[in-house]
C-alpha cells in the first residue's frame, strides 16, 4: 500500500529524518515508537503531506506522492488525526462531523451514523460545543471524523497520550474495530496499546529506523520495548 524510501527531511539546515525505509501493507496496523524527539511525529506530517521531504520517495498504490500538498493526499483517502486533539470548538460535536462529511462528499446522515456507532455518547452530546468535551472525548471525535469517507490510509499521533485508563481502554476498542477497515500508521508510547494491536512495530531513534519488530514474541515483549522509551 505505502512504500518509504530513503526519506529525509528537514528543518531548515538541520536534518530530522535520515535515510528512513517503511512499508505497510493493505490492511495492517503498524504502530512506530520511540524517545521523544525520534522524529515520529515529523515523519507523520511528512506522509500527510504537512512537510515536504528533502530526499527519498513516497509511494501510495504504486503512485509517487511526496511533497502533494494534503488536499490532494486527504481525496487519495489519506487522513491524519494530529497530536494536539484540536476541534472545531466553537460548533457542535455534530456540526463537526457534517464538514467532515462535506469535505469528503459523504452523506451526513452516514457519516453521523459511523460516527455515533464508534462511540455512541457522541449522540448524547450531539449540541454541545466541541470544546467542552474532555481530552478523550475530543480525540474521540477526531478519529470519527477521520473515518468519514471511507479513508485508505490512517495517520493517527499518540492517541492516548495524557488520557485517562478508562479512555485509553474506550479509544483501543474503537482502533481495534477498525483495523478490518482502514490501514493505519500510528505514533504511540502505551505499550499496553501497542501489544495488543501491532502488525509491525518501527522503533526510532534521532531520525532513522532503528528496528521493526514483526515478530509476535517481539510485539508482545514488554521489557524488549521499553528499552526503546
Amino acid at each position: 500500500m505505502i512504500d518509504i524510501r530513503h526519506l529525509e527531511v528537514a528543518y531548515g539546515h538541520a536534518r530530522v529524518i535520515h535515510d528512513l525505509n517503511l512499508t505497510l501493507s493493505p490492511g495492517e496496523m503498524v504502530f512506530i515508537v520511540g524517545r521523544n524527539g525520534a522524529g515520529k511525529t515529523t515523519l507523520l506530517k511528512t506522509i500527510a503531506g504537512l512537510l515536504k521531504p528533502t530526499q527519498g520517495e513516497i509511494v501510495f498504490e504504486g503512485r509517487p506522492v511526496a511533497g502533494e500538498p494534503p488536499d490532494k493526499l486527504a481525496r487519495s483517502g489519506f487522513r491524519f488525526v494530529a497530536q494536539d486533539k484540536k476541534v472545531f470548538s466553537s460548533l457542535s460535536v455534530r456540526s463537526n462531523i457534517e464538514l467532515a462529511a462535506h469535505g469528503a462528499g459523504e452523506p451526513v446522515e452516514v457519516a453521523w451514523k459511523k460516527a455515533v456507532e464508534i462511540y455512541p455518547k457522541l449522540a448524547e452530546f450531539r449540541a454541545l460545543p466541541a470544546g467542552r468535551l474532555s481530552g478523550g472525548q475530543r480525540e474521540i471525535l477526531l478519529i470519527g471524523r477521520a473515518l468519514v469517507g471511507n479513508p485508505r490510509l490512517l495517520l493517527i499521533d499518540e492517541p492516548t497520550e495524557g488520557l485517562a485508563a478508562i479512555v485509553i481502554e474506550e479509544i483501543f476498542r474503537i482502533l481495534k474495530g477498525m483495523r478490518q477497515t482502514v490501514s493505519a500508521i500510528i505514533v504511540e508510547q502505551n505499550l499496553s496499546i501497542v501489544k495488543r494491536l501491532a502488525d509491525r512495530i518501527y522503533v526510532m531513534k534521532e531520525g532513522r529506523i532503528i528496528r521493526e519488530i514483526n515478530d509476535q514474541s517481539g510485539i508482545t515483549d514488554s521489557a524488549r520495548l521499553e528499552n526503546y522509551l
